[in-house]
């Protein structure tokens, strides 16, 4: 058998990869044996076992797991959809769903749309080829067509939106309560004596933002303060798009007092603008951000944030497809969990006195 595995080890060099033939070639057994060996099938013996094993060792033998997931009609496989993953925020979400499934002997797959339509169609075919067993997502800016999102319903794979997702797509959501965040802020700003309160928003056609600017709008009306068309502003909350409004912003001839920015990347580059142009904050123009990224308790001044609760939302985005995995019921009741989020006010908003930072 040396001799003979030998000369598959050279053999295989040539080849890109081992199959289970190889294993029965050298053993001089059926690939069907081996197959059994390997899921340790108790029709074949521990001798042959141990020794498919070793040679499947020798010839670093990967199993096809698609092959396999077809086979059993599941793959232990979820696919996962962020925006991006450099963001504090998506990527602990990442963590808390991996931290959840893996316990339950799932693995993730983890792609990126970094924000193109084109780029999350290609991710959610990837996924699909892949056999993946649930799919939990978070749309990227560009998406207003849902086409590719249906499919993975037509193909009775669960689906699990978290942070950005709609309302159309009548799938499980797990996210924060935008609308009475955007209050939060503005109520906020209101106490630091701020009147004149411009947004830097996401896109409306995306539910989260849509309903951060609504927020935004109503508590102006609730607080008694005009709705100034030329202060709302849509952007996709990169920090060169924050620089570029708040330049915009700082060019009008009546000026705002405060900026609520509905992403915490925007908001360091409008901070960025506003330090640059010695502007003081927040005594000339407060700054309130979104998302608590590490970096606002980091830059001077700290700024003002939402907290999102990214752990939760990554734990229950998990549990919600473990739910899914474990019923055949197509009927099951679908999970909308939305959490409370928390405003954590820092020196960028707070004219009133000083915040330890946090």
């Amino acid at each position: 058998m040396l001799k003979r595995l030998s000369k598959y080890i050279k053999k295989l060099n040539k080849k890109k990869k081992t199959t289970i033939k190889d294993i029965a070639n050298v053993l001089n057994i059926s690939p069907a044996a081996v197959s059994k060996a390997l899921h340790d099938d108790s029709r074949i013996s521990k001798k042959t076992k141990i020794a498919v094993r070793q040679v499947a060792k020798n010839l670093n033998y990967q199993p096809n797991h698609l092959a396999s997931a077809l086979r059993k009609g599941k793959s232990n496989l979820v696919g996962v959809i962020v925006p991006k993953t450099n963001s504090n925020f998506f990527s602990s979400v990442i963590q808390n769903i991996e931290e959840v499934l893996n316990k339950e002997g799932y693995n993730i797959i983890i792609t990126q749309s970094n924000e193109s339509f084109r780029k999350e169609c290609n991710n959610i075919d990837t996924l699909l080829f892949t056999q993946v067993d649930g799919i939990i997502a978070s749309m990227a800016n560009e998406t207003t067509d849902l086409e590719y999102y249906e499919k993975i319903k037509s193909k009775g794979i669960p689906l699990i939106l978290f942070d950005r997702g709609e309302n159309d797509l009548n799938v499980d959501y797990i996210g924060i309560n935008d609308y009475d965040s955007s209050h939060m802020i503005i109520n906020h700003l209101v106490e630091q004596d701020c009147k004149r309160i411009a947004h830097i928003g996401g896109y409306k056609h995306t539910r989260i933002f849509n309903n951060r600017i609504r927020g935004y709008i109503d508590a102006l009306k609730k607080n008694k303060l005009p709705l100034d068309e030329e202060l709302l502003l849509e952007s996709s909350l990169t920090t060169e798009d924050g620089r570029e409004k708040m330049i915009h912003l700082l060019s009008l001839k009546n000026r705002p007092d405060a900026v609520y920015v509905a992403g915490d990347y925007a908001a360091l580059g409008a901070l960025q603008v506003l330090n640059e142009q010695n502007i003081k904050v927040p005594q000339d123009i407060a700054l309130v951000g979104f998302g608590n990224e590490p970096f606002t308790s980091m830059v001077t001044p700290t700024i003002s944030s939402i907290k999102q609760h990214s752990g939760e939302i990554g734990k229950q985005a998990a549990k919600t497809f473990l739910e899914h995995a474990k019923t055949t019921d197509m009927k099951q009741t679908l999970n909308k969990i939305i959490l409370d989020a928390e405003l954590i006010i820092r020196d960028s908003s707070n004219k009133k006195s000083p915040v330890k930072s946090t």
